[in-house]
């Protein structure tokens, strides 16, 4: 039905068409450090970030706990969020979301939080 150079030409066109879509699709937001987002911070910006929860702050009431270090803390709202299994305090968690300025600080607005496994870190017990 088709001639060999047609069929050739819809090939070719569907792989430049696949080639342009991936250019124009945006690339995953890289994962910051909560020094690196306070750093300059940007009212709904997306943000990744990657952090340890600070002992004692996680909040079942108000869906909330805090991330970051001895230098820079970041509240994280995770009410929308599809959290995994394992929130828990000092665990490291990566957190996707955007940025806003609530009542003079910061708030990590979450759609996904990720955990460690503490497994995995964890020396396995031999009995003997």
């Amino acid at each position: 039905m088709f001639t060999r150079r047609a069929r050739l030409l819809a090939v070719g066109l569907v792989i430049t068409l696949g080639l342009v879509g991936t250019m124009l699709v945006d690339a995953p937001t890289p994962t910051m450090t909560v020094d690196e987002v306070l750093a300059a911070p940007k009212d709904g910006m997306s943000v990744a970030v990657r952090g340890e929860v600070v002992d004692g702050t996680i909040d079942n009431a108000t869906f909330t706990f805090v991330v970051g270090d001895a230098n820079e803390r970041l509240s994280v709202s995770f009410l929308d969020a599809s959290v995994s299994n394992g929130l828990d305090d000092n665990r490291t968690i990566y957190a996707e979301g955007t940025l806003e300025y609530v009542n003079d600080a910061w708030v990590l607005h979450a759609s996904v939080i990720k955990t460690s496994c503490p497994s995995k870190y964890e020396e396995s017990s031999t009995s003997d």
